[in-house]
């Protein structure tokens, strides 16, 4: 746990929602109301819901051919399923967009709740949702992830975490979107549940890494170099490797 709380720790998106993640506490307990709590509960499962759609849609998109938005894409998801145990790239580069992200969610919320509760509560109630809830449950996300990749003695809850993530790393990058623990039915759900069968007939060793694309792609290649990447992939090395005789 100590390591990972380690790295979390040095997060930048973390440290940049700590302050109103704090704010969000001081308001739910100096305004307290039964509401507050359930608005805490809708911003967990919302959070839920938006770490998956993030994940399929947005890091999963079909791959740009604008090099400028590859790179971005690269840096934000890419990346780490290239190198998966570097704790560079467990998260991307711009760690202010949970905040915007956040900050416009509060003020779409209040928006639509303002005409039937005030301005004064609905801001408060997305303010707490927002910031309480939904931050918390992205921590619990990123504690849930790098204790995935982290090479470190497990016990069963860290196990079962890495056993349903990896599955998404190294046997099908189609399917296993959720990563918070207990959140799979999420993807059974919308449909995209690890079926090893499935599994099976879609592996590519040389692309499973690359999310698909060929690993020597040119815009893979200047990515890394955009990136001041050297390595190279496992799977690749492992193509370049000479047949034993």
């Amino acid at each position: 746990m100590i390591p990972t709380l380690r790295v979390l720790m040095h997060m930048g998106s973390l440290q940049r929602l700590f302050p109103l993640w704090l704010a969000a506490m001081g308001c739910l307990f100096a305004f307290f109301t039964p509401w507050l709590l359930l608005a805490i509960l809708y911003g967990v499962i919302m959070q839920f819901f938006v770490e998956y759609a993030i994940h399929r849609f947005l890091l999963h998109r079909e791959p740009p051919t604008e090099q400028g938005i590859f790179n971005q894409l690269y840096r934000s998801h890419i990346g780490h399923h290239e190198f998966p145990s570097d704790a560079e790239f467990f998260t991307g580069d711009d760690h202010w967009y949970p905040v915007r992200f956040g900050l416009i969610s509060v003020a779409i919320h209040t928006l639509i709740l303002w005409p039937f509760v005030g301005l004064a509560a609905a801001a408060l109630w997305s303010f707490v949702a927002l910031f309480a809830g939904s931050v918390s449950a992205f921590a619990f996300y990123e504690y849930c992830h790098t204790l995935a990749h982290l090479n470190i003695k497990k016990g069963w809850f860290g196990q079962r975490i890495t056993r349903s993530h990896l599955a998404h790393h190294f046997q099908d990058h189609h399917a296993t979107f959720h990563v918070s623990f207990g959140m799979g039915w999420i993807d059974r759900l919308l449909g995209t549940p690890h079926d090893p069968e499935t599994a099976r007939a879609r592996y590519d060793r040389d692309t499973i890494l690359s999310m698909g694309m060929d690993p020597e792609d040119l815009r893979l290649v200047t990515a890394r170099k955009a990136y001041g990447v050297k390595k190279m992939p496992r799977n690749v090395k492992s193509a370049r490797r000479p047949a034993r005789t």
